[in-house]
């Protein structure tokens, strides 16, 4: 059907409505309703509504529930992407922690290290100033006895020399080593 036709077969109802006039027994003509004209519009309705449903409606909802459905994908990425970075966020922070207190301990390594080394130094500048100590003592030593046996060397030729002028006699070179070893012997 057209819908001019229809139109137009809803003109000619009105028509032969209102000539017959208001007294007939119809109910719907009572109302004022033409029933072929209210049929054709009911057509025309339902034929507007299937229209309207198979071309818009339905395309429409179904890329409406496709947008709610990528919606709410992308807020379960969003949160997911949320938690991974608390997540990493936590990892990086745990990671800091773990950086930081490795390096206090090499920080404290060092320091004892250092503390080792500083004594390990002294032990062995002391032990080495004991030992210049010791060799300087012994050197001492040395030199004192080599004095000491220069000067009973020198205090022997003296007395040698005093008691020749004493004595006014040449001592012989017996006399002279026996008369040096009783002196020697005595001031030991």
């Amino acid at each position: 059907m057209n819908f001019i036709d229809i139109a137009h077969a809803s003109e000619e109802a009105e028509t032969t409505q209102t000539t017959e006039g208001a007294g007939g027994g119809n109910v719907l003509s009572d109302l004022g309703i033409n029933g072929q004209l209210f049929v054709a519009q009911l057509i025309n309705f339902a034929l507007v509504a299937m229209v309207l449903w198979f071309l818009i409606l339905k395309p429409l909802t179904k890329k409406m529930t496709e947008r709610q459905k990528m919606i709410d994908e992308s807020i379960d990425n969003a949160k997911k992407i949320g938690d991974n970075l608390n997540k990493s966020e936590k990892d990086y922070q745990h990671r800091v922690n773990q950086a930081k207190v490795e390096a206090s301990k090499v920080v404290e390594q060092a320091v004892d290290d250092a503390k080792t080394a500083a004594e390990n130094t002294k032990i062995s500048a002391r032990k080495e100033i004991e030992s210049l100590v010791i060799s300087a003592r012994k050197s001492i030593q040395n030199e004192k006895e080599t004095m000491q046996a220069e000067l009973k060397a020198e205090t022997a030729n003296f007395i040698v020399l005093a008691l020749e002028k004493i004595l006014n006699e040449k001592m012989d070179g017996t006399k002279d080593k026996k008369m040096i070893e009783e002196v020697l012997q005595k001031l030991k």
